[in-house]
């Protein structure tokens, strides 16, 4: 009886055993089958943690996990680190894919995902033109949707705003009122923003009889941030004699700033519109002390993480997808600074 009963426990504890383990890899590939990669054009930036907590949030709601990664900067050199990160992820067969590429390359990859059935949602400044043209041509393209602000939108609330702000100042202007846009670089984003604030703030200055051909319009574009270029068209367009500023990015703002404070006052009569956030501008936005930073658009970036990977798990369960998803701007001012905070609509970094 008692050898019956040790056999038995033995048995037992086998069985237990056995169970555990196939349950546990049961769940090891379940996890891996509802597992969608984010790979970004960066991981540690305050916009991009934003971007990465709507991923999480999406796809906790709808039942999956994400994997989120990014290079170490969005320069040439770190494009092969992000091209790793896209082959693993691909050769762990995950299920879908959302992606923001730094640089061209991807077009082998991407084949890859048409041929695995993984769909990819290209988001932010998504996949480049080239690479998709690649794709196209050879019947393998996996996008299924792309999710970005759309920046033309974006920087003609900016616009609205600012116009709103300067308007009567205009108006009892000489005719001779100057507006400054500095354009970040030459990219379709710089384009876009740059375009979408002037398109917008010329139609509703000539729209206007008590500012209609008061005012023009002078644009400073730069290649990049590096050697202080940004100061030098904050200095282009002071000696052209701007009275109002529209800056295409958070580099932009930052360099401004950091102008204003080393020139003792010299740029305090121009007023100041920005784009994005940052910790730079919401400084400046708190401060008394500084030529006006009236308002900035924001681009939702948490909007933007959770809308990508909604719209990939719709793709992998055979929902209806949108083509395009157009995430507006965000204005922003000393008003209410705080609770965009708290509502990751403006991030700190």
């Amino acid at each position: 009886m008692k050898r019956f009963l040790k056999r038995a426990l033995i048995f037992c504890l086998c069985a237990a055993i056995l169970l555990c383990f196939t349950g546990c890899g049961k769940k090891n590939k379940d996890d891996k089958d509802k597992t969608i990669a984010v790979v970004a054009k960066g991981e540690s930036h305050a916009f991009w943690q934003s971007v990465k907590k709507g991923a999480e949030d999406a796809a906790e709601k709808y039942g999956y996990k994400i994997t989120f990664r990014g290079p170490a900067s969005e320069s040439a050199k770190d494009l092969p680190s992000q091209q790793e990160m896209v082959q693993s992820a691909l050769s762990n067969n995950v299920k879908g894919l959302v992606l923001a590429t730094i640089g061209e390359g991807f077009v082998d990859m991407l084949s890859q995902a048409y041929d695995k059935k993984i769909p990819v949602v290209q988001f932010d400044s998504g996949i480049w033109e080239n690479d998709i043209s690649a794709l196209d041509e050879q019947n393998k393209n996996p996008i299924v949707a792309s999710v970005a602000t759309s920046n033309r939108l974006a920087a003609g609330q900016a616009a609205e705003h600012f116009f709103e702000e300067i308007k009567d100042d205009i108006a009892e202007s000489n005719g001779d009122y100057v507006v400054g846009i500095i354009q970040h670089d030459q990219t379709q984003t710089g384009q876009d923003r740059a375009g979408g604030f002037e398109d917008r703030f010329k139609e509703l200055a000539d729209a206007d009889e008590s500012t209609k051909g008061k005012y023009s319009v002078v644009k400073e574009i730069k290649p990049g941030d590096a050697e202080n270029s940004y100061k030098t068209a904050l200095e282009a367009l002071y000696e052209r004699g701007a009275r109002a500023i529209f800056m295409s990015n958070e580099g932009v703002v930052k360099q401004v700033f950091d102008a204003m404070g080393a020139a003792g006052g010299k740029y305090d009569d121009i007023e100041f519109c920005g784009f994005d956030a940052g910790s730079k501008q919401i400084e400046w936005m708190r401060s008394e002390d500084e030529a006006e930073l009236v308002g900035a658009v924001a681009q939702n970036s948490y909007e933007i993480g959770y809308k990508a990977v909604e719209q990939c798990v719709f793709a992998i369960e055979g929902k209806d997808v949108e083509d395009n998803v157009a995430i507006s701007g965000a204005w922003w001012d000393k008003d209410n600074v705080d609770q965009m905070i708290k509502d990751n609509l403006v991030y700190e970094g």
